[in-house]
């Protein structure tokens, strides 16, 4: 429980950073750029690593939390995403899921980044904060939007691989809405493949 609150301290100090962040037309929004490296002397703290398909105690450990939450609000904008990373491995079960395998976007500094680019013709602001019990964020635009946006998984599947283990693959797409709700196109967003850290098939 210790990793979970020191997660807490990370995120707090990393948000504080993002909030109220604009990003203008032609500009690029990138994660670690404006977050900067963390380090004990800013105040963050070890927290729970994921890295090599197992745990470890890490300096700034958590933010990948905050990474995925902005990752997921820009698939519902007209923004682009430039780089994105996840993580190899399927580390836990889909238990209480509410997003699809694959929609997340880790970060691990400086390497692994999270960058956002602004293609169209309005200002989209950034607001993330957490309360006593979640993180929060909103992304908002200088007009309303034209447009709606959904995610969907496609060809999901679960293999049993030659050396004894499974790995986990899948497609994300992203539809198009009108403000008739009516569907005007689907593009493919990306394709996860990944190592299975634990069985598919239930026990006794």
């Amino acid at each position: 429980m210790q990793y979970q609150y020191n997660k807490i301290i990370n995120l707090k100090l990393a948000a504080c950073r993002l909030n109220g962040i604009i990003i203008h037309p032609g500009e690029i929004f990138s994660y670690w750029k404006l977050i900067g490296k963390p380090t004990y002397r800013k105040g963050y703290v070890g927290g729970m690593v994921l890295q090599g398909g197992t745990f470890h105690y890490g300096l700034g450990g958590g933010l990948c939390q905050l990474s995925n939450l902005i990752y997921w609000m820009v698939l519902h904008t007209p923004l682009t995403v430039v780089e994105r990373h996840r993580h190899g491995y399927d580390m836990f079960p889909d238990s209480n899921r509410t997003q699809p395998f694959g929609s997340g976007a880790t970060c691990f500094y400086p390497h692994g980044d999270l960058m956002i680019r602004n293609d169209t013709t309005e200002d989209f602001q950034l607001s993330v904060w957490l309360d006593e019990e979640y993180l929060n964020g909103e992304i908002r635009a200088s007009a309303p939007s034209t447009h709606t946006y959904k995610i969907i998984e496609k060809n999901h599947v679960m293999r049993s691989e030659f050396w004894g283990g499974f790995s986990r693959h899948n497609e994300l797409y992203r539809q198009i809405f009108n403000k008739k709700d009516e569907l005007l196109g689907e593009e493919l967003i990306v394709e996860n493949h990944a190592l299975m850290m634990y069985s598919p098939f239930l026990g006794e």
